[in-house]
């Protein structure tokens, strides 16, 4: 059983970032969306990975199987997004949401962000399990940064001290 790395996003992951992300939203989650209707994927270098953000691959056997993104909004604050793990990849024996996470805080201690943010849905009960496990509480809307990034679909909001 080969292994699955966590590394940083490179220009030439971009196709296999969207293979992972837009089967989850439209076939598990139901969104009728596009590539592009999320600007910030062919952009990812200069939306992601600057500043005190940056994105990051889970890659196995040399396909990308999950993704997460650390949006630098100031004031020492950053917004989680683009979080997302194949099916293949999914479960504690894989392991591969709790590293992309473990990566991205290692990230935020080493940058000094003080606290990052997200926003999810009301439906994705496995995911506010996952985030309640690592250390988020949720918030109200109200409590967010002025400079958080609202989805659309987002009605559930997280915070985490770094």
């Amino acid at each position: 059983m080969s292994e699955i790395t966590v590394r940083p996003f490179e220009p030439k992951d971009a196709d296999g970032v969207i293979a992972v992300i837009l089967p989850i939203q439209r076939e598990e989650f139901g969104f009728s969306i596009t590539a592009e209707d999320q600007p910030d994927l062919s952009v990812i270098p200069d939306f992601y990975q600057t500043g005190k953000g940056g994105f990051w691959v889970a890659e196995k056997d040399g396909k990308i199987v999950g993704t997460i993104g650390l949006k630098d909004i100031g004031n020492d604050q950053a917004t989680l997004r683009k979080m997302f793990v194949a099916a293949a990849a999914r479960g504690r024996e894989h392991g591969t949401a709790a590293r992309l996470l473990e990566q991205l805080f290692a990230h935020a201690t080493e940058t000094g962000l003080s606290e990052i943010f997200l926003g999810t849905t009301e439906r994705f009960l496995a995911a506010h399990r996952f985030y309640e496990k690592h250390g988020f509480a949720q918030v109200d809307k109200a409590d967010l940064p002025e400079a958080f990034l609202f989805m659309k679909v987002d009605t559930r909001f997280y915070k985490r001290g770094v």
